[in-house]
């Protein structure tokens, strides 16, 4: 029996599950959010909880137990309370600011990246531009933007470079030294 699939998913006040043969949608004070699951797995609304259970012991309904429990639980969670993540910008001359519907980022290259935002999400800027808050309910879409925008300047392990997560620790490399 999967140990994460068996927990219940209590649903805060303010917050409304719809679930029909194929579809789960969680509606809340910060969005809208439905996902599609397999039939294998049966997803139920009673007294405030919502519980996720397989219909047969096949090895695809295993699989997808937890994750479908998982899944849910984020939505819960992200049209409730909402996620966030902060990314830290650290170099000379790098700095980050939001022009409209665009994030417009300078890293050290001859011109600037402009990222979409994308639909459901915000994006503010603190610290002079050297730190960049990333907040939304959908919590796999805040996720790839942050690793997209992320990945447009690794961090480096020599002088620590580039773009990092806030809770992110870079293992620092020591340089070369002069031979004497």
């Amino acid at each position: 029996m999967s140990r994460i699939g068996i927990r219940p998913v209590q649903i805060p006040q303010g917050v409304k599950v719809n679930v029909t043969p194929t579809m789960v949608s969680v509606e809340g004070p910060k969005g809208k959010l439905s996902q599609e699951y397999i039939p294998e797995v049966e997803i139920v609304v009673a007294d405030g909880v919502v519980t996720v259970t397989r219909k047969n012991d096949s090895k695809q309904a295993r699989a997808f137990h937890g994750l479908y429990r998982n899944l849910v639980n984020n939505m819960v969670i992200g049209v409730s309370q909402g996620f966030k993540k902060t990314l830290v910008i650290n170099g000379v001359g790098y700095r980050a600011e939001v022009q409209g519907n665009f994030l417009v980022m300078s890293l050290g290259y001859s011109s600037d990246f402009m990222v979409v935002i994308p639909q459901g999400l915000a994006v503010a800027i603190e610290a002079n531009g050297q730190k960049v808050l990333v907040s939304g309910a959908d919590r796999a879409l805040l996720g790839k933007f942050a690793s997209e925008v992320r990945s447009l300047r690794l961090p480096e392990p020599y002088k620590g470079k580039g773009i990092r997560y806030e809770d992110e620790k870079i293992r620092r490399k020591v340089g070369k030294t002069g031979v004497k």
